[in-house]
């Protein structure tokens, strides 16, 4: 009779996921990500530099072609002094909105791309992590605290990042330049990392029980922090206190109903 092969179980703290060393920590290993695929998404650089523009063109044109996703860069944008676009049906491709949204599209992908260092305490986790507060309607970023906010749902960012990730794939399996196994590599590292994006844009919109975390972008949350305390702020580490009542009133009524019923 053959022995089964053990599996050594790692512990992970839910608390500790609220930290974004420990989450990249945890992530990286989830996924496997390793130096090797840092380094394949450094050398994918040379590949998707020349292609960014038709990249960028390709992902607004497609964010245009629904009012839902469009409604998001007509009003104000953070960090631009010009002129509001009347209403979505206004904005274009080349429209000074589109221009300095493209324009921060390409500055993103171009960090991820040149980035050097990937260990659980890189810069680069930091950013993506900001990128990731600045959609729920906060600044994320100091310089951003007195610009207009930008608010996405959830739903948009992720749809986004995957047709971004499509994208690149469609333009490494297109070059004639690398070779299947080197498309494989870069591909594959695109892949987890853009999840990793995926997983620091949700932790601002998601309430994760576990560790009792309420960040900001929740929106149920933050309404009814709202009403019931209009003049105080709303912030991950408070809004979470908001559960204490809701679940409190909530288990009141179930055991209200129980007794009635018998």
């Amino acid at each position: 009779m053959t022995e089964k092969a053990s599996i050594k179980m790692q512990h992970i703290s839910p608390i500790d996921l609220r930290s974004i060393p420990h989450r990249i920590s945890y992530l990286k290993r989830f996924l496997n990500f390793t130096e090797a695929d840092g380094a394949a998404i450094q050398a994918s650089a040379a590949v998707l530099g020349p292609l960014i523009p038709a990249v960028l063109d390709a992902v607004y044109t497609n964010l245009l072609s629904y009012d839902i996703t469009a409604k998001a860069f007509a009003p104000p944008q953070p960090e631009f002094d010009g002129p509001a676009a009347a209403s979505v049906q206004d904005l274009t491709l080349d429209h000074p909105q589109i221009l300095h949204r493209k324009d921060f599209l390409k500055r993103y992908l171009l960090q991820l791309a040149g980035n050097k260092e990937w260990d659980d305490e890189s810069k680069i986790w930091d950013y993506m992590d900001k990128v990731g507060i600045m959609h729920t309607g906060e600044p994320g970023f100091k310089h951003r605290a007195r610009r207009p906010e930008l608010r996405v749902e959830y739903v948009h960012m992720g749809a986004l990042l995957a047709f971004v990730e499509d994208v690149v794939v469609g333009a490494v399996m297109g070059t004639e330049e690398l070779d299947l196994q080197t498309k494989t590599q870069t591909i594959r590292a695109w892949n987890k990392l853009l999840w990793i994006q995926n997983d620091l844009f949700a932790r601002h919109y998601v309430v994760d029980r576990d560790s009792k975390f309420a960040p900001r972008g929740s929106t149920a949350l933050a309404k009814a922090a709202d009403a019931k305390y209009p003049d105080a702020a709303v912030t991950a580490e408070n809004s979470f206190k908001l559960l204490g009542p809701i679940l409190g009133g909530a288990f009141t009524v179930l055991i209200w109903l129980l007794y009635t019923k018998r």
